[in-house]
């Protein structure tokens, strides 16, 4: 299982948290860098992944970063070969 560890911290904002999400997920390059693009690729993914996001909180406190948290639990919920672990 391929395992991806991200800073909550380093994704409350947009454009920071779509080039960091492009390189830790392998992304294809124009994946079309949104929540909605970045929900369809991550259900599509078919090698067990495990994404342990370090300093949840600070994805809450911000709009942005609220929203991420949200595609990252929908698609746990969803795909099976995606699994989510909030630390």
């Amino acid at each position: 299982m391929r395992t991806i560890i991200l800073d909550g911290a380093r994704l409350n904002e947009r454009e920071t948290a779509m080039d960091i999400l492009t390189l830790a997920l392998d992304l294809p390059e124009e994946w079309g860098r949104n929540l909605d693009a970045l929900h369809d690729c991550l259900t599509e993914v078919g090698q067990p992944t495990r994404v342990e996001v370090v300093d949840c909180g600070a994805l809450e406190g911000t709009v942005f970063g609220q929203g991420l948290l949200r595609v990252l639990e929908d698609t746990a919920w969803e795909n099976p070969c995606f699994e989510l672990e909030e630390l």
